[in-house]
């Protein structure tokens, strides 16, 4: 659009040439001309939407707005990559910025410190894009000599660098939020956005703290970014996972973790060295070739020293155990960490049996089949088994598998063989006592395997072992406790059953126990409890005089007890079964016929002098 310039003379104006009339006149110092050009040229233009006539306007609206302490105005109209704008606006917007940044009490500006950060890493850039060192030149009136010009860019950027740390300290930011981070990452990649900055933001907001942290790790200062971190989250367990910002700033922190890591093993500090590799492995990085060299150096060496004295085997087991899980596939490491685990299992197996078990367990899992560490192990279950046949035990159950596998390895361990009778021979007993017959046999046959059973007297074969096992496991069950009298009637109630073809076998060893139980019941229980015995049928009336008379006792107090409760049925037959006891007929005569005579008492076989 073309009109001719008011005052007669014959010249068209644009819109480019009223934006050159602006820029010139700022470069003049005659701001007092620049607004009026830049208001004419909105109203009869509009304001400018192109390349690079955009970046122009807005720049030198910006440089206004800094000048007049209109610093949301400026921030707003500061472009995001200032190309194209005349370099000295540019000048005057980031020196206006400087300025204000420094003034006491305005430090905390974020939008201002954004200003500085983008433009003066503009001008200072070392390629020289807004062309800087052109602008000195014509404000000198002569040419900047190289090494003048490298002397003034290191001057400058020294300079910027000072007041943003200073202002960084004074705030109490750290090396992840500090404003001098920004400006180095700026400097070198160009990571402030004005897009991203809230005007409302604190000074996180001008780079990401992922952005922060890359850029700190890839500088080689890992370190402060590690100091950083660990002074946000002194957490001993470590870096909480749900932590806000731990996902952005994981990968690098690994990174950093892991270049920490590596160093420590150049500098021989071993356990040091895998508690790094081992934290940056945990925060998902993944070893590289010379991190796993780290690794493999650090298990060959930790726990020892040059001279070999003061060397500690706990510390190289657990080193070498970080390092195993560190690289589970290097059989280097897991050879080691097995020898280490076999030694120290032998070093403590007379002081400290259950650490020398565990170590054996260990290098059986890192080894499998290891010779040393069966043995160790093999060497323990011996002297278990001869503590528990000898009494003396006094750990946890022993696993049957184990006792057979040591067996299978050991055909003539006599401690195994006589262990492993023993426990089948408690098998068939239990088995017996909860009325499974079968398993019962099955487990006397599994006895007879591993040793000859010292009984014989109950029959022949196997149903006369187990007779045996019963009625010796019988005279064991404590005689002062019903439960313990209970289980003596039932154990022998069963012995008696598995001989059918002998059934009197241990008739008196049954009536004892009987009489027993009965005499408890009737001092120490209820009437109900004496005639429950009774009815169970263990012993049918006319055998024992004695057990009789405390069945009849027993109905006639339950009786009289009922009677007194208003319950003359019941009384009435608990007196007619008295009266049946009484007379030496069991309970049941009346429904399947007269029971059997009493039987004559006979001796015992010769043979139970011997085996009782």
């Amino acid at each position: 659009m073309l009109m001719e310039e008011t005052g007669g003379a014959d010249r068209a104006i644009t819109a480019d040439f009223l934006l050159d009339a602006a820029e010139q006149a700022l470069l003049r110092a005659e701001f007092d001309v620049v607004r009026p050009l830049l208001q004419r040229l909105h109203a009869e233009f509009g304001a400018p939407d192109t390349y690079p006539a955009a970046v122009r306007y807005d720049t030198l609206l910006g440089a206004l707005a800094g000048r007049a302490g209109n610093w949301p105005e400026a921030v707003r109209r500061c472009p995001e990559s200032p190309v194209g704008a005349e370099t000295g606006a540019v000048h005057s917007l980031a020196v206006s910025a400087l300025r204000e940044l420094a003034h006491e009490g305005r430090h905390t500006d974020t939008g201002v410190a954004a200003i500085v950060i983008v433009l003066w890493a503009y001008l200072l850039d070392e390629e020289d894009l807004g062309d800087f060192r052109t602008l000195l030149t014509e404000r000198r009136g002569a040419p900047v000599p190289d090494a003048l010009w490298e002397q003034g860019l290191g001057q400058l950027r020294g300079r910027v660098a000072d007041l943003l740390h200073a202002l960084d300290v004074r705030a109490g930011r750290d090396v992840l939020t500090a404003w001098s981070t920004a400006w180095e990452a700026e400097c070198q990649d160009g990571t402030v956005i004005f897009a991203d900055v809230p005007t409302d933001a604190g000074p996180h907001a001008l780079i990401s703290l992922e952005e922060a942290a890359w850029y700190l790790v890839d500088h080689r200062r890992g370190a402060d970014l590690l100091a950083a971190y660990e002074a946000r989250h002194p957490e001993a367990d470590g870096w909480p996972a749900d932590l806000p910002g731990h996902d952005a700033v994981a990968a690098p922190l690994a990174r950093a973790i892991a270049n920490r890591g590596r160093e420590r093993a150049l500098s021989r500090e071993w356990s040091e060295a895998l508690a790094d590799l081992d934290a940056a492995v945990w925060l998902g990085h993944t070893l590289v070739a010379d991190e796993r060299a780290a690794v493999r150096d650090a298990g060959k060496n930790i726990g020892r020293s040059r001279t070999g004295r003061g060397d500690s085997p706990l510390v190289r087991i657990a080193g070498l155990e970080q390092a195993h899980a560190l690289l589970p596939r290097d059989a280097t490491l897991a050879a080691e960490l097995t020898a280490e685990l076999v030694a120290e299992g032998q070093r403590k197996a007379l002081s400290d049996p259950a650490r020398s078990r565990s170590r054996f367990v260990r290098a059986l899992e890192v080894t499998a089949g290891d010779p040393d560490a069966r043995a160790g192990l093999d060497g323990h279950l011996r002297a278990d088994l001869v503590k528990v046949l000898d009494g003396t035990y006094t750990g946890g159950e022993l696993s049957v598998d184990e006792v057979l596998d040591l067996l299978a390895r050991e055909p003539d361990c006599a401690e195994a063989r006589s262990w492993l009778g023993d426990h089948y021979r408690g098998q068939a007993v239990a088995a017996a006592a909860r009325g499974c017959g079968d398993e019962a046999l099955s487990a006397v046959r599994e006895s007879l395997r591993y040793g000859e059973s010292p009984w014989s007297h109950g029959g022949p074969g196997v149903d006369g072992v187990l007779s045996d096992l019963l009625v010796v496991a019988a005279r064991r069950s404590d005689s002062g406790t019903r439960a313990g009298m209970e289980r003596r009637v039932e154990l022998l109630h069963t012995a008696s059953a598995v001989t059918p073809g002998h059934p009197d076998r241990f008739g008196e060893d049954l009536e004892t126990a009987l009489l027993h139980l009965a005499e408890h019941l009737e001092a120490t229980g209820t009437p109900t409890d004496v005639i429950e015995l009774f009815l169970r049928d263990r012993m049918r009336t006319g055998i024992s005089a004695r057990f009789d008379q405390i069945v009849e006792t027993a109905y006639l107090n339950r009786a009289r007890a009922r009677e007194r409760a208003g319950d003359p049925g019941g009384a009435l037959r608990d007196h007619a079964c008295a009266k049946r006891v009484g007379a030496g007929l069991p309970d049941q005569g009346f429904l399947f016929g007269p029971g059997p005579a009493p039987r004559r008492r006979r001796p015992a076989p010769d043979e139970q002098d011997t085996l009782f």
